[in-house]
């Protein structure tokens, strides 16, 4: 933890942390379970906002605290003053980290659902929200299958040429390399791929339970 009196890193000046006076393992203890943020990767239509309004509800009902981070949510209000070009995109995944870390930061399971095409704007995240928080899952959903839901319409305006730089159509998708998680929707019903999500993230959080919480 950073002191109090230490100034934050950046160019603003004369702006100091402020520590609270509530422990992480308190909140952990508390609410039953530590802090994470599962980020869900993939293409449009792959299923990302499903499954992570599906994990909600699900964590909801077992009384485990839970924030969704959605992509489209988050450009209506805290980053609408973002377009989709490279740099706008990385900040617009900036802010939705730093979001993310806060929420850790005070307990929560945070579950994003973001395309994140690059993976260097995957490792920021992973760098801002902390690798022991992150976990990284592959909605690995194949192209024609998103393509052919297309539930917003979106592959046929990039197909027409009228969205640019539209992710696995104009624009390239890097896929993890080494996600902690790949979910198929193409392949897996909803209850299933929720199910498998809940199981991986309950045995991430198994392992990182303080003696308190055991």
């Amino acid at each position: 933890m950073k002191s109090a009196l230490s100034s934050c890193a950046g160019p603003a000046r004369n702006v100091y942390w402020h520590t609270g006076a509530v422990a992480d393992e308190a909140r952990a203890h508390q609410f039953g379970h530590a802090p994470l943020t599962l980020w869900l990767t993939g293409l449009s239509g792959a299923g990302k906002s499903t499954l992570a309004y599906a994990l909600e509800k699900r964590l909801y009902e077992t009384c485990q605290r839970c924030a969704v981070l959605d992509g489209d949510n988050l450009r209506h209000h805290l980053n609408h003053d973002l377009g989709f070009t490279e740099a706008d995109r990385t900040e617009n995944l900036r802010r939705a980290a730093e979001v993310a870390r806060l929420m850790n930061d005070v307990g929560l399971i945070v579950v994003t659902a973001f395309i994140s095409p690059l993976r260097s704007d995957r490792q920021m995240a992973r760098e801002i929200i902390g690798a022991d928080r992150f976990v990284e899952v592959h909605v690995c959903t194949a192209l024609d299958v998103c393509e052919a839901r297309d539930p917003k319409g979106l592959y046929a305006r990039a197909r027409g040429g009228q969205i640019p730089q539209f992710t696995g159509v104009s624009s390239p998708y890097e896929a993890p390399v080494a996600p902690s998680l790949q979910l198929d929707t193409g392949a897996m019903a909803l209850p299933v791929a929720t199910a498998a999500l809940h199981a991986h993230m309950s045995a991430w959080l198994d392992t990182r339970q303080p003696e308190t919480v055991r």
